[in-house]
């Protein structure tokens, strides 16, 4: 056999002469961590990349690129996206191709062992090959993991901003945190949507828990107070403490025409007021 036949021909038999020994390298890689994976499903996650090796060397070493190899291609893009859900690193997740360098060297050495030039040229060929479909599973997990956490700031941002219904007809929405244009058009989006599903007339915005008021934070209030009005709601903006109130003057920035109350029990108690409601104290 030819050495680029012999390669062929170990790949097209994977399962069988080299299922095992790359079986036992990846569970001694995995060391005492064994937690994300089970054996059972790292057994058929490896029996099945072989067999797509066999099928993808039909005609020769395989192109990752080419329609033949878009099985691979496949097969690794599902297996870093389940890594990277279950908590792998990148180097955990490529240590799935690359050690399977070890058995198929070794496999090599053994058909090879009386033609140095072959083995030689043998292993370059196959070491290209994994060293590819390594890269693209790299790059795979990496665009997963950054779904996962593009994911995850989503859900922070929503969480970050509960809108509150305090009464009938008043909405209250506590930020906390820097407010930045991100933050800001989910606060919007939160806000509008729950005006209209409860046909409250008055929002409140408390920043009690925004740490810092600059220019840009005040034109983002003011987008949001814009929004409501243009729902038909009235805004009321609560928490201004003394040094916001300093730095909104110093700054210079327009918030007339913009009800604001130094807490959010004054504003509740404006609401109030201006739903009809009159609160008062009963006797003990």
């Amino acid at each position: 056999m030819t050495a680029q036949s012999q390669a062929v021909a170990l790949l097209q038999d994977g399962v069988a002469k080299l299922h095992p020994a790359w079986l036992a390298d990846l569970k001694a890689a995995a060391g005492s961590d064994k937690s994300r994976v089970s054996d059972s499903e790292l057994n058929d996650q490896t029996r099945e990349f072989l067999q797509l090796m066999a099928q993808a060397s039909r005609n020769g070493l395989p192109d990752i690129d080419s329609e033949a190899g878009a099985p691979l291609r496949r097969f690794l893009e599902t297996l870093s996206r389940s890594r990277a859900a279950q908590g792998a690193t990148s180097s955990q997740t490529a240590t799935f191709v690359f050690s399977l360098k070890r058995s198929i060297f070794a496999a090599l050495r053994t058909a090879l062992a009386n033609d140095s030039r072959g083995l030689a040229d043998e292993t370059w060929a196959v070491s290209e090959l994994l060293d590819r479909l390594g890269l693209f599973t790299v790059v795979s997990f990496q665009k997963s993991r950054e779904s996962i956490i593009e994911r995850q700031r989503e859900e922070m941002l929503e969480l970050s901003t509960p809108v509150v219904k305090l009464w009938d007809g008043v909405l209250a929405l506590p930020m906390i945190g820097t407010l930045d244009s991100a933050r800001t058009q989910v606060v919007m989006e939160s806000l509008l949507q729950r005006i209209v599903e409860t046909g409250s007339a008055i929002a409140i915005l408390d920043i009690t828990g925004v740490p810092t008021v600059d220019t840009l934070v005040a034109q983002h209030l003011l987008k949001t107070v814009t929004a409501i009005r243009l729902m038909g709601a009235d805004c009321i903006i609560s928490g201004v403490r003394p040094q916001i109130a300093q730095t909104i003057v110093h700054l210079g920035i327009d918030l007339e025409g913009i009800t604001t109350k130094a807490t959010l029990a004054d504003a509740l108690a404006l609401a109030f007021k201006r739903s009809g409601f009159t609160v008062t104290k009963t006797g003990s």
